[in-house]
């Protein structure tokens, strides 16, 4: 390696996604929204993505993606010591979303779990998070699990946000292997001058029944123009200090797995950090932006385009609400 710094033990030995069963074209859209052929496809990026009915229960998607994730990988439920849900919608505000995925999951009762949020890069805070707990020997094999279902918070009167969002859940199981692969660098940092651009404000204490609350307060609002020029003045500067932590270059950084934001939002990315087409993962033609579930869901894809393993760093990216930047540089 590279870079001083000690490399921070981390295997992902298992991955995995779950998709809901209705497949929404954008052809779809323009039918729903009274709009003409391809005015959807146009401003979003999207030729489909996945929405579930209102009637799925919201702790489906993530077991799927677990079950699917240890099934196929031949894994035994009961070796999974700890289990993480990170994910920026909640199931509900009380308790949090990993008790419910338990309880309907294979894993046997009693097994340890927690939720971590930091809206749309919460499953890179949840690799982090693991690293050290699997460094401490507290526990040996866990899975991470992300699962949003953003269709159900879909305000249909704000064009800019209601075209982009596709429902989705991935897996991750990790453990701490033999210390050859593990995580190089990881940074994470907030504006919260960016705090309204990007919120759905009811939910908590802030707006309930007795603070007052309307509908909106339930639905996704978003500010895309303030947004998107702020990501951009922070992005540069932000990835040059992640590099500089490790004494790497850009072009040493052979996948580069971003948060699926939106078509604009990735171009934009791809050509200030001038990252090559190929070394770029992007699934957003076909998934839309899901939200805390995007990031594992692209890097499940690079797994089985063998993007992942084999390769010297692999580079993790994200912004979220808060506004919250983060990166995390793999060695698989």
């Amino acid at each position: 390696m590279k870079n001083s710094k000690e490399l921070i033990p981390l295997k992902i030995i298992a991955s995995g996604t779950a998709l809901p069963e209705y497949r929404v074209y954008s052809s779809d859209l323009d039918i729903k929204l009274n709009q003409p052929n391809g005015f959807v496809e146009k401003r979003s990026g999207i030729e489909y993505r996945y929405h579930s009915d209102y009637e799925m229960p919201p702790a489906k998607l993530a077991v799927e993606a677990l079950h699917t994730t240890l099934q196929n990988h031949q894994i035994p439920p009961s070796s999974i010591d700890l289990l993480i849900s990170a994910s920026a919608i909640p199931i509900q505000a009380l308790p949090y979303s990993a008790a419910h995925i338990l309880k309907e999951s294979q894993l046997k009762a009693g097994t340890a779990c927690f939720d971590i949020n930091t809206s749309c890069v919460s499953f890179i805070s949840a690799l982090h998070v693991a690293s050290g707990l699997l460094a401490a020997k507290q526990y040996r094999r866990i899975a991470i699990v992300s699962a949003e279902i953003p269709s159900r918070g879909i305000d249909w009167s704000h064009q800019e946000s209601s075209l982009i969002f596709g429902d989705g859940a991935a897996c991750m199981i990790v453990e701490r292997g033999d210390g050859q692969s593990g995580i190089v660098t990881y940074k994470h940092e907030t504006y919260p001058e960016g705090l309204e651009l990007c919120e759905i404000r009811a939910g908590g204490t802030r707006k309930n029944l007795r603070t007052g609350m309307e509908d909106s307060d339930f639905l996704f609002q978003m500010q895309g123009k303030p947004l998107f020029k702020m990501t951009a003045s922070l992005i540069e500067g932000f990835t040059e200090r992640v590099l500089a932590s490790t004494d790497l270059t850009m072009s040493e950084i052979d996948t580069v797995i971003p948060h699926q934001a939106s078509h604009l939002g990735l171009e934009h990315i791809r050509k200030r950090l001038n990252i090559k087409d190929e070394r770029f993962v992007n699934i957003y033609r076909y998934r839309g932006n899901q939200v805390a579930a995007s990031i594992p869901s692209a890097l499940h894809e690079a797994i089985i385009t063998d993007r992942y393993y084999g390769r010297d760093y692999v580079m993790l990216l994200g912004m979220a609400a808060g506004l919250s930047l983060s990166e995390m540089i793999l060695k698989p």
